[in-house]
C-alpha cells in the first residue's frame, strides 16, 4: 500500500504551526489610480508600526518580526507578508507608506518617465 506523502506533510505542517503558536494570515488588496498604485496592508494580532517595507535593489518587500526563543537569546524571525520586483515604472525615490485605519498603505507611484513614451526604431542599412 502507498502512503500519501501529502497528507504526511501537511499533518506535520499542522502540528509544528500549533506548536509554535501559529502565524496571522495577512490580508493584502491592491487599488490602481492613474498617478500610483497602492497596497494595502493588515495583519491581523500584529501591530501596524512593527511591519517594516524595504526595498532593496528592485525588490520592494513587506515583513514583520516575530521573536523566538533559541536556547537563552531571543532571535527575531522574519515573516515576509510581500515580496515582489519593483516594476520599471514604478518611481522607486518615491515610494511612501502611512498607516491607515488597523493597517497601512504602501504607495508605489507611477514614473512619469516610463508612461506615454514611444520611439520607432529604423534599420540601419548595412
Amino acid at each position: 500500500m502507498r502512503k500519501n506523502r501529502f497528507s504526511d506533510m501537511t499533518t506535520s505542517i499542522d502540528v509544528l504551526n500549533t506548536l509554535n503558536g501559529g502565524v496571522s494570515e495577512p490580508y493584502l488588496s491592491f487599488q490602481q489610480f492613474d498617478d500610483r498604485r497602492e497596497i494595502h496592508v493588515y495583519v491581523p494580532g500584529i501591530n501596524k508600526e512593527a511591519i517594516q517595507i524595504e526595498v532593496h535593489k528592485n525588490v520592494l518587500t513587506i515583513f514583520y518580526t516575530i521573536p523566538t526563543q533559541s536556547g537563552e537569546m531571543r532571535v527575531p524571525m522574519p515573516q515576509v507578508v510581500y515580496s515582489k520586483a519593483i516594476p520599471y515604472y514604478i518611481d522607486v525615490i518615491k515610494i511612501s507608506a502611512h498607516t491607515d485605519g488597523d493597517g497601512l498603505v504602501v504607495m508605489l507611484p507611477f514614473n512619469e518617465r516610463a508612461s506615454g513614451y514611444y520611439r520607432n526604431i529604423k534599420l540601419d542599412e548595412a
